[in-house]
Order: structure tokens, then C-alpha cells, then sequence
């Protein structure tokens, strides 16, 4: 098991993959634009480093040695929303359906350019960085903290991701109104231009309902308009 660190002044990247050649160039890249990084060469040597430090962002192998991707992913949503760009030689649709079930923030399949991993690097911290500091809003018993990123039911915390968040806030102050699949992925990738999934937002609205313990078919928050998106449940 290796990990190497670069830089210790700033939250690293994590890197976690079970080729050093891939491993290697990525560091490179990343390193060559300012990014502090860290390295795993499998999935239980990944995990050590996360509970560790925190971490900037994860750039996730799904095949792993050990533990594999999809259960580290698992293991740090579990009390985190670090962002996870997720890399896999399958790019079978399933699976990267998987990976976004999982957590993760944006997939990537290899082969790739290391410049493009660059770019969707950037354009998920950009996504998660806090924007301009706004009063919290309130919406049925949720208090949705946008500048601290954080939701609350009473003296919960709901454990959202930063992707789980910007929809939940998208479709708060849309009012009722109903949002298309369109509109809800501008709200999570913004005018980024990375490869998108028809059924992304489907997923994205599924995690953030089992978060907020919503269903389907009796919903309190997040209601389905078949054949168009979907809308806020608004009441009184």
C-alpha cells in the first residue's frame, strides 16, 4: 500500500488507483495547477488516508484491490460529502448509474485525457465552493443553510452532498413550480460542459430523497410530474 503526499499546507486531492502509471500522470496534472496530492494504490489504503485528513476532493478507481470503489465511496458518504470524481475502465451505463447512487459527483471513463480530468476536477470544486453569503430558507421542517451548506430538521443534520443541496435549493426557490430534468442539471453542473446521463437527476432526486426520508408516492418535499421533472411540495 502506498501514500505519498505532496504539499501539506492546503486539503489534498486524493488519488486512488491500483495503476501507478495512471496515478502518476494524474498527480502530474494536478500538481502542475497548484492542487496538493495524495496517493492509494488500493481501496483499504484510501480509506486509512480519508479517516486521516480531510480531503479536498477524491479521484475514485471503482476497480480496486482490497476494497473496492463503489464501497469506499459508500464508506465516505457515509458521514462526509467530500466531492468523488469516479474513473472506471466500465462504462457500461449501469454502472456509472452506480457510482452516482453511491456519491459521486461527476464519473469519468477511461480512457481519458488528464486534461479533461483537470477540468472536471475544477468544475466540481467550483460547484462545491460556497457562493455569495445568502440568509438560510425555510422550507416545510427543513432550515437549508446555503452559505454553511448545511440542512436541518429540528436538531438534525441531514448528512446531504453538495450536488443533493444545490437541488434541493433549486427546486425550494422555484416555489412549486414544476423543474424540468434540464433545469434541475444546469442547477447541479451549471453551463460546465461534461458528459451528462439522461437518468442523472433521477438518481440525484432518489439520494436526496431517501435523505430526507421521502417517498415517491406520498411525497412531503420533492414530488414527481410525470413526463415533465419535478416540483417542491409547497403547503399553507
Amino acid at each position: 500500500m502506498e501514500l505519498i503526499a505532496s504539499r501539506a499546507e492546503e486539503p489534498p486531492i486524493l488519488v486512488v488507483d491500483d495503476d501507478p502509471k495512471i496515478v502518476q500522470l494524474v498527480r502530474a496534472y494536478l500538481e502542475r495547477e497548484g492542487f496538493a496530492v495524495v496517493t492509494a494504490a488500493d481501496g483499504r489504503a484510501a480509506l486509512n488516508a480519508i479517516r486521516e485528513r480531510a480531503m479536498r476532493l477524491i479521484v475514485l478507481d471503482l476497480m480496486l484491490p482490497e476494497v473496492d470503489g463503489m464501497t469506499v465511496a459508500r464508506r465516505v458518504r457515509e458521514d462526509s460529502d467530500t466531492p468523488i470524481l469516479m474513473l472506471s475502465a466500465r462504462s457500461a451505463v449501469a454502472d456509472r448509474i452506480q457510482g452516482l447512487s453511491e456519491g459521486a459527483d461527476d464519473y469519468l471513463p477511461k480512457p481519458f485525457s488528464p486534461a479533461e480530468l483537470v477540468v472536471r476536477v475544477k468544475a466540481i470544486l467550483r460547484r462545491s465552493r460556497p457562493g455569495r453569503p445568502r440568509g438560510p430558507l425555510r422550507f416545510a421542517d427543513l432550515e437549508i443553510d446555503r452559505e454553511r451548506h448545511q440542512v436541518r430538521r429540528g436538531a438534525d443534520m441531514l448528512p446531504l452532498t453538495a450536488a443533493e443541496l444545490r437541488l434541493l435549493v433549486a427546486l425550494v426557490e422555484a416555489e412549486g413550480r414544476v423543474l424540468s430534468r434540464d433545469a434541475l442539471l444546469d442547477a447541479l453542473y451549471g453551463h460546465d460542459t461534461t458528459e451528462t446521463l439522461d437518468r442523472t437527476v433521477d438518481v440525484y432526486i432518489g439520494r436526496l430523497r431517501d435523505k430526507l426520508g421521502d417517498r415517491s408516492e406520498r411525497p412531503r418535499y420533492v414530488a414527481t410530474v410525470r413526463g415533465t421533472g419535478y416540483r417542491a411540495v409547497m403547503t399553507g
